[in-house]
């Protein structure tokens, strides 16, 4: 199945009921006051945030999401029944826009924490019937309320991935070989560019029963912030993890400046979030099978003279995964969890936090 990311769809509450206008009629009561019952309020729409949903795959298949209308009120004094609220299940990490009829989008929801729900569309209030229309001088009043109608938005769903760990580099730096060798994804790879072309997710399982939930995001290129490549759509991917794994192929390590590779990436982070350069990382030369060991002491040295602690992997035969794994546990043991429940409410009142009574928080930046 393909990773869908994006999707734009319609939600509809249902409309309230009509109040009814009825009158008392019972032998030996000829002219009996008004009986008319009150209409059912409409259904919501509700989303909620769903671990078991990965991609918005269902979203692009059906686009109309409605609630049931509240039926109409009865004689009697009865009340007509109220319509069935639509609960639709989102992907954790799926962020929540209303468009404007202008085009502009307002954040409405940010679900990160699964369970969570919000509504987005409210069902409209029924009518009330007759009998709450009598007065002393209008003792038979033949007017009820029509019941108002329902909310109708367009909304644009967009899904970022929550991860721990976010695995970053140029295209065929071998992400996906060291998720492979870490983790039971198994991710399409092969000896050219752009071999992933949707992001992967892969669990690690601790020692001591932790779990690392580590993403693998499609290889960025120069220009990336700018739309260029592959990589512009998916470095939204990166904003949810803790921290980055910061891969640089052997082969692309320039002899006179090393670190130009790494810096290339971080560049395009900066420019399409100055937040996201600041995450912490782990940097990491990979296909060291492919060096001599002579070029290889003469790389750690490089590194080492800018103060920088890279670690020297083989994604494809082992060597040194383990210790890395050991660095990036530690690390994550270190930071605070990102994933925090952003709520935003209705977007009639889009700046109003609901069902949680605090502001939504801003995710720190994490310094190097």
């Amino acid at each position: 199945m393909r990773f869908i990311d994006e999707a734009r769809i319609l939600a509809r509450s249902g409309n309230g009921g009509n109040g009814c206008i009825s009158f008392r009629r019972e032998k030996f009561i000829p002219r009996g006051g008004p009986d008319g019952g009150d209409g059912g309020r409409g259904g919501d729409v509700i989303f909620r945030a769903s671990d078991k949903l990965l991609t918005l795959y269902d979203f692009r298949m059906k686009r109309v999401f409605e609630a049931r209308n509240g039926r109409p009120g009865m004689g009697r004094d009865k009340y007509g029944p109220a319509g069935e609220s639509l609960v639709v299940d989102l992907p954790v990490g799926t962020q929540v826009y209303e468009e404007d009829p202008d085009g502009a989008e307002r954040l409405v929801a940010d679900l990160t924490t699964p369970d969570v729900e919000i509504v987005v569309c409210r069902g409209g209030d029924g009518g009330r019937g007759n009998i709450h229309f009598k007065t002393p001088t209008r003792r038979a009043p033949r007017y009820a309320e029509p019941g108002r109608p329902g909310q109708e938005k367009r909304l644009h769903l967009e899904l970022k991935i929550i991860a721990d760990v976010g695995l970053l580099g140029l295209p065929n730096a071998g992400k996906s070989t060291f998720l492979t060798a870490i983790s039971q994804a198994r991710p399409k790879i092969a000896a050219y560019p752009f071999t992933t072309l949707t992001p992967n997710l892969g669990v690690v399982d601790g020692d001591l029963g932790g779990r690392m939930i580590v993403a693998d995001i499609p290889g960025l290129i120069e220009g990336a912030s700018q739309g260029l490549g592959l990589g512009y759509k998916f470095l939204r991917h990166v904003e949810r993890t803790r921290f980055l794994v910061h891969l640089l192929s052997f082969e692309e390590a320039d002899r006179d400046d090393p670190t130009a590779g790494f810096d290339l990436l971080n560049e395009e982070l900066f420019n399409f979030d100055p937040a996201l350069a600041q995450k912490p990382q782990i940097m990491v030369v990979n296909k060291i099978d492919l060096a001599t060991p002579e070029r290889l002491a003469e790389l750690a040295t490089q590194f080492a003279d800018k103060g920088l602690m890279v670690s020297f992997i083989s994604a494809l035969n082992g060597t040194g995964v383990e210790a890395l794994m050991a660095r990036m546990w530690e690390l994550l043991k270190r930071l605070t969890p990102v994933a925090t429940p952003r709520l935003y409410g209705d977007s009639s009142d889009a700046d109003s936090p609901a069902n949680s009574g605090t502001d939504p928080e801003e995710i720190p930046d994490d310094g190097y």
